[in-house]
Formats: structure tokens, C-alpha cells, sequence
């Protein structure tokens, strides 16, 4: 399959990257305000409110699996593509929610670089394989990836609240 047919068949559009950013954008918030209603903020801190927690928790752990199983599939099958679109949606509203909780030094952190460059990547990754770019797209995914992974072992360290909730196990 050609590069022209791909993007002539493609539903990825400007208007569709546009729409489910927004869209994202939209979910995310909504979320947040439902779990803000659900847990209100006496369940948490001014810095670190107990929905944003949850959010996080409930958009990364599932793109941490999923992220493993799109980066070792088969890539192009449509499993691929519909399993991707998940995992940058679940990586979107993780990003976008990380800058409700603070970082290591308390409020925005260095860690914090990581969810600019996911609400950078994916975009980017997204109108690569528009494209039919596979190099860049595949390059703009795999950023994310690593940097959630990165992340992910940064925030088991004591004094965060994963690494707080390892200590209390041991």
C-alpha cells in the first residue's frame, strides 16, 4: 500500500488530531470534575488532591500494559491501530492530569518534562503516520513510552506517593 493511499483512505485528519485533542482535553476535565464531586477535596492536599491521583492512577497503569503490547505487536494491523489510539488517549489525559500533583520538590518538578513532551509527541506521532511517515511516527511513540516507564520508577521513590504506599507494604 502506497503513502498516497494510505493518507487518501486515512480518517486521520487535521480536524480529527484538532477533535480528539479537544476532545481529550474535554474527557480529562470532565473526569476531573467528576471525581473531584465523588472524593471532594478533603481526601487530599491543596497540592496533591486525591481525584488527581486517582485520574493518574487509572490512565497509567492501563497505558503502561497497553504501551507494552502496542510496542511489540505486529504494527499496521488494525489491533495495532485501535489498541494505539487507546494508549495515546490514556497517555493524553495522564499528562494533561500530572500537573495537578506536585513533583519531588513539591509543586511543577523536572518530572513534569515528561508530560510536556507526551502533549508534544503523540500529536506529532499522530500526523507522522498521517503521513505515512513510520520512522517518525514510530520515534515520536516510543518517546512517551520510555518516558512513562522513566516516570513510572521516579515515582516509587519514598516521600511520592507510590513509594510512600511500597513502604507501608514492607
Amino acid at each position: 500500500m502506497t503513502t498516497a493511499a494510505c493518507t487518501a483512505t486515512s480518517p486521520i485528519t487535521p480536524k480529527f488530531i484538532i477533535a480528539t485533542t479537544v476532545g481529550t482535553i474535554a474527557l480529562t476535565i470532565g473526569a476531573m470534575v467528576l471525581a473531584f464531586a465523588f472524593a471532594g477535596p478533603s481526601r487530599g492536599s491543596e497540592s496533591q488532591p486525591h481525584w488527581a491521583v486517582v485520574i493518574h492512577l487509572a490512565t497509567v497503569i492501563p497505558a503502561f500494559f497497553i504501551g507494552i503490547v502496542v510496542m511489540t505487536m505486529k504494527k499496521g494491523t488494525q489491533l495495532h491501530r485501535m489498541l494505539g489510539r487507546i494508549w495515546g488517549m490514556l497517555m493524553m489525559v495522564t499528562a494533561i492530569d500530572s500537573f495537578w500533583l506536585q513533583g519531588l520538590f513539591g509543586g511543577i518538578g523536572p518530572i513534569h518534562i515528561f508530560s510536556v513532551m507526551t502533549l508534544i509527541s503523540i500529536p506529532r506521532g499522530i500526523i507522522a503516520i498521517r503521513q505515512g511517515n513510520m520512522k517518525a511516527h514510530e520515534r515520536a511513540m516510543t518517546g512517551p513510552f520510555i518516558g512513562l516507564c522513566v516516570a513510572g520508577a521516579f515515582s516509587f521513590i519514598p516521600g511520592r506517593v507510590m513509594g510512600n504506599a511500597m513502604l507501608a507494604l514492607f
